[in-house]
C-alpha cells in the first residue's frame, strides 16, 4: 500500500520550540539569586537589552554619586562650606552640588577648568585616584558586556535555518528520515556538525515525568554548509523508528530534537542552531524540492522553496515490515516458485491454451509536478499491453 499525507494541526506539548528555546521552567532552585551574582558577567549578558542599558546608566550614575558624597564630606570636614575664605581641598566646591559636578567631571575626564584639586589635601587626592581606576573598571566592564551581546551566538543563529517540517520518503530503497538546513547568509560556514536525538516525555499515574533521549544516526553529519543541504536519517535496524508506521508515528508522542554546531569563518566563534519537530510535523510520503541549480560559471539557490515539499509515494507500513517484504520478494524460493509451479497447483489449472503466452508486466508508476506546485502530483500509472 502506498500513499501520501499532509500535515495535522493538532499541537503537543514542546520539549524545545522551534526557535531552539527549551520550554523547561526552574522552581525552588537553592540560592538561585547568588549564583546569578557570582557569574555576573554572564548574567549581564543573558540580559535584555533594556535591562542592560539601565545597568549601564544606574552605574555611571551611582558611580558619580558616591564619589560626590565622599568630595562632599571631605569639603565639610576642610571646612570650605562654611569659610570661603579658608585654604580649600577642592576649588570651587562649596555645595553637594558642587560636589557631584566635580566627580562627574573627574570620572569622565571633562576638565573644564573651573574646579580643581589642591594640594593641600592628600584624603582627596587618594579618592581621586580611586575614582579614576574605578572608572576604569566600569567601563571595560560595560563594554565587554555590550560587545558580547552583540557576538552572541544566538543572533548568528537566527541566520542558520531549518525547514519547517521534516519529512519521511524513499531514498535508495530505504525509507529515510530527512530535514533541510541552510545558511542565509551570504559567506560560508567554517565546519559543521549535525546531530538528533528523539525526546520522549512520559507522565505517570503519580504524577512523575520521565524524559528519555535516543541517538539517531545521520548520514554524512560532518557538513560545509555553502549551500542549503538535506540531512538524512536512514531508518534500518537499531533506529528507534524502525518499527514504526504511518499509523504509530500519527499515535506517538515524541519529538525530534536536531541541532547544528557550527564555527562561523568571519568570527571564529562557536555556534549552535537547534529545532524541533513533534509527530505531527513529520510528514509521510514526502520530499523537499530541488534548490539548487546550475548556470554558467555559478550555482544558484532558490530559497523561496526551501521549506516546500513534494507528495510522492511511500509505503505506510514500518520500516521493517517493509524491508521483510522486500526479502520474501528477492527470495530465491519466491523465484523458484513463480517459475516452477506444483504438480498439484498446475492439475488444478486450467488447460493451457495453445499459442504464446500471455504476460502481464508490472505497472510503472511515475509522479510528476504540476505547474511546479509543490501540493498537486499527478500520478500516471501505465500497464503494458498484452501479447497477443
Amino acid at each position: 500500500t502506498v500513499t501520501t499525507e499532509t500535515s495535522s494541526q493538532s499541537k503537543k506539548c514542546r520539549y524545545v520550540s522551534k526557535d531552539g528555546s527549551c520550554n523547561v521552567l526552574f522552581r525552588h532552585v537553592p540560592e538561585e539569586w547568588l549564583l546569578y551574582v557570582q557569574d555576573i558577567f554572564t548574567t549581564l549578558v543573558e540580559i535584555r537589552w533594556r535591562v542592560m542599558l539601565l545597568t549601564f546608566a544606574l552605574s555611571y550614575i551611582l558611580s558619580w554619586l558616591l564619589f560626590g558624597v565622599l568630595y562632599w564630606v571631605i569639603a565639610l570636614a576642610n571646612g570650605d562650606l562654611k569659610d570661603p575664605n579658608n585654604d580649600p581641598c577642592m576649588f570651587e566646591v562649596r555645595s553637594f552640588t558642587g560636589a557631584f559636578l566635580f566627580s562627574l567631571e573627574t570620572q569622565t575626564t571633562i576638565g573644564y577648568g573651573f574646579r580643581g584639586l589642591s594640594e593641600s589635601c592628600p584624603l582627596a587626592i587618594v579618592v581621586v585616584t580611586v575614582q579614576s581606576v574605578t572608572s576604569c573598571f566600569i567601563d571595560t566592564f560595560i563594554i565587554g558586556i555590550a560587545v558580547a551581546k552583540m557576538a552572541s551566538a544566538r543572533r548568528r543563529a537566527t541566520t542558520v535555518g531549518f525547514s519547517n517540517c521534516a519529512v519521511i520518503g524513499l531514498q535508495d530503497s530505504y525509507l529515510c528520515l530527512s530535514w533541510r538546513i541552510g545558511d542565509f547568509r551570504g559567506h560560508h560556514l567554517v565546519e559543521g556538525t549535525a546531530r538528533a536525538q528523539l525526546v520522549r516525555a512520559a507522565l505517570h499515574a503519580t504524577g512523575k515525568v520521565t524524559v528519555t533521549y535516543s541517538d539517531l544516526q545521520i548520514k554524512q553529519n560532518y557538513i560545509i554548509l555553502a549551500t542549503p543541504t538535506t540531512i538524512f536519517h536512514r531508518i534500518v535496524p537499531g533506529s528507534p523508528l524502525y518499527g514504526m508506521s504511518l499509523q504509530d508515528l500519527r499515535n506517538e508522542n515524541f519529538e525530534l530534537v536536531v541541532s547544528f554546531t557550527y564555527v562561523d569563518d568571519a568570527t571564529g566563534i562557536l555556534h549552535q542552531t537547534r529545532t524541533s519537530y513533534t509527530s505531527d510535523e513529520i510528514l509521510w510520503g514526502h520530499l523537499f524540492q530541488e534548490m539548487l541549480t546550475s548556470r554558467g560559471r555559478f550555482y544558484r539557490v532558490d530559497f523561496s522553496i526551501f521549506h516546500q515539499t513534494a507528495k510522492v509515494l511511500a509505503p505506510e507500513c514500518s520500516a521493517e515490515e517493509y524491508e521483510r517484504k522486500k526479502k520474501i520478494q528477492n527470495s530465491p524460493q519466491s523465484s523458484l516458485r513463480s517459475l516452477h509451479p506444483s504438480p498439484r497447483a498446475s492439475h488444478r489449472c486450467s488447460p493451457k491454451p495453445k499459442g504464446p503466452s500471455r504476460h502481464l508486466q508490472c505497472p510503472t508508476i511515475t509522479v510528476e509536478l504540476v505547474n511546479g506546485n509543490p501540493s498537486d502530483a499527478e500520478v500516471a500509472i501505465s500497464t503494458a499491453n498484452l501479447n497477443h
